[in-house]
């Protein structure tokens, strides 16, 4: 069965860092895109990042450029969010995610079938 665990969130002050985790498996791990999403209360859930696990390239929202850092450790079938200068507006609960077909690149949600069950990451003011 395919499994994506998410993990890492927490509360922390604006300006800190955090670092997210999705341990992914009942796949070929590099067949297949991860994305980060979030969703904030009363918002839609939006895309935050995504990885192509076969070739390592990035995929960010503009909201997050150069603060977030996604990366993954195919020996662990993992996929990391390193966030960093975090915001009060980054307050959301986080979701990783599995593309729905193999090596398409896309940071839509509906495109996504397999998901975590979602971290929530608080920055206070």
């Amino acid at each position: 069965d395919v499994q994506l665990q998410a993990s890492g969130g927490g509360l922390v002050q604006a300006g800190g860092s955090l670092r997210l985790s999705c341990a992914a498996s009942g796949f070929t791990f590099t067949d297949y895109v991860i994305g980060w999403f979030r969703q904030a209360p009363g918002k839609e859930r939006e895309g935050v990042s995504c990885i192509v696990n076969s070739d390592g390239s990035t995929y960010y929202a503009d909201f997050v450029k150069g603060r977030f850092t996604i990366s993954s450790d195919n020996a662990k079938n993992t996929v990391y969010l390193q966030m960093n200068s975090l915001k009060s507006e980054d307050t959301a609960v986080y979701y990783c995610a599995r593309v729905l077909r193999r090596l398409w690149v896309t940071m839509e949600k509906d495109e996504y079938d397999y998901w975590g069950q979602g971290t929530l990451v608080t920055v206070s003011s």
